[in-house]
């Protein structure tokens, strides 16, 4: 008798359930349709019917709310347009932070890509003359006026701009590479694999700690394209190590005519950023100047430009590089190509740590940084539930660059009278604007090293609207 009744009241919900058109009749749905592509509603509308006649059978409904269904539906509709890629305030103190984009590019990189972008472009061709060109002509001198080398070219990434050196200059030949610097960066990106994918022979010498001059020149034989130098930016060898210097290399590469030398440095610092507490990263410039055959780095490190590969050297180096099949897949797309020329553009001003947004928080004065943090911890006070205070701290550059250098910062540690750092550190990262902090010795944590000063009072307006909810 049970059994009978809840197979009649089962029935009876399953006759109740509205009709596609019935749905798409209502009000908020004709809403819904006058922005929204008519297959996209009908697809969540069926679905969501789908699901609800799935309860019914599974018996875990019993009765039918048309003003949540409905509501069910339009969520469906707008996940359709969600996307996981949204713009964060960084206050992880991780100026580099890949996880969020590394360098933020400069305003007036982001106009020349939407310039550009928006319309058609001379991407590949010579306007004075009418005839086909290469893109790299967009940036090529500003490169090289600013880094030196006799030539350049520009790729996707640095791996890319790794991968294409080694195919062009030592496809089926071997490149000597020492065993401590056979790095892996984020993503398991092995440089042994790279080897293997661009089909150069690898040749290890020395051991992981030591690496000597005389180790390179013992292997160098008649099969031998490349001594290779890779910056080891994410880890660092401590005590009783040894590297042979890129200089050493070039000195050995001297007295081989058929060899030439590669440095991988990574970063692309254009400065020497010691004033700000970063010391010893390697420059191109100073890698051209001493004599490299190549030198790649990335574009969206301490360069502060959009993601790219820069290879900069010798005019018969970067030539066989251009001309290598795998170019045109690796190739930087107009966008790109804008976005560096106009970063370029800045450099070439008269004070480019105040427009380039990665040297504008690396430069940021200890003090200034200081007074932004007491400043912000006094107005997050002012909510219930919440302890805020400034205090001094140390953060790193990240990005893969120089790991084991504090950088001297301000932060906000904050404590939620009732939410556990966690769950704070939740809400201020899934809210509407989201908010990206560091938990340290249990303590949430807000570094203003990262945090550009007009983002000060968006942050303030994250904690009013987590106090609101």
């Amino acid at each position: 008798m049970i059994e009978l009744i809840i197979e009649n009241a089962m029935n009876d919900l399953l006759r109740n359930i509205p009709s596609v058109t019935e749905l798409l009749d209502s009000p908020a749905i004709k809403d819904l349709l006058i922005s929204t592509p008519n297959g996209l509603v009908v697809e969540a509308t069926r679905t969501s019917l789908d699901e609800l006649r799935s309860d019914i059978l599974a018996h875990n409904v019993d009765n039918i709310n048309q003003a949540e269904l409905i509501q069910i539906i339009t969520s469906k509709v707008n996940l359709a347009y969600s996307t996981s890629l949204q713009s964060c305030i960084n206050a992880t103190g991780i100026i580099l932070h890949t996880g969020l984009g590394r360098a933020p590019l400069a305003v007036e990189a982001v106009q020349a890509m939407a310039v550009i972008g928006q319309t058609y472009s001379s991407v590949e061709i010579d306007l004075d003359t009418g005839k086909r060109s290469q893109r790299v002509a967009a940036v090529e001198q500003k490169l090289t006026r600013l880094f030196g080398g006799e030539a350049a070219a520009v790729v996707n990434n640095n791996a890319g701009a790794t991968m294409l050196t080694l195919a062009a200059l030592s496809s089926g030949k071997e490149t000597v590479v020492s065993r401590g610097e056979l790095v892996e960066i984020g993503g398991s990106f092995r440089m042994p694999d790279v080897m293997k994918m661009s089909q150069a022979v690898l040749c290890e010498v020395g051991t992981t700690n030591k690496t000597r001059a005389a180790d390179y020149e013992d292997a160098i034989g008649e099969n031998t394209a490349i001594l290779m130098k890779v910056h080891s930016s994410n880890y660092q060898i401590t005590g009783f190590s040894q590297a042979a210097p890129i200089d050493d290399l070039i000195e050995v590469a001297s007295r081989h005519e058929h060899v030439c030398v590669v440095d991988d440095i990574g970063s692309g610092a254009l400065y020497d950023y010691a004033e700000f507490g970063i010391k010893d990263e390697p420059r191109p410039a100073q890698s051209l100047k001493a004599g490299v055959d190549v030198v790649l780095f990335s574009g969206d490190k301490l360069f502060g430009g959009p993601q790219c590969g820069i290879i900069l050297g010798t005019k018969s180096a970067i030539s066989k590089i251009s001309k290598h099949p795998m170019m045109r897949a690796l190739r930087l797309d107009k966008t790109i190509l804008a976005a560096l020329n106009a970063t370029l553009d800045l450099y070439l001003s008269p004070d480019p740590t105040k427009r380039v947004p990665v040297l504008q928080l690396v430069s940021e004065p200890i003090e200034r940084l200081q007074t932004r943090a007491v400043d912000l911890a006094h107005k997050l006070n002012q909510h219930p539930y919440v302890m805020a205070e400034a205090a001094e701290d140390v953060t790193y550059l990240g990005g893969g660059s120089v790991p084991n250098q504090k950088i001297k910062t301000w932060v906000v540690s904050i404590q939620h009278e009732n939410l556990s750092h966690d769950r704070l550190s939740e809400a201020l990262r899934t809210g509407v604007n989201p908010v990206l902090g560091r938990i340290k010795q249990d303590m949430f944590r807000l570094d203003l090293r990262s945090v550009f000063t007009c983002q000060d009072k968006q942050i303030a307006t994250a904690f009013e609207a987590l106090n609101n909810s």
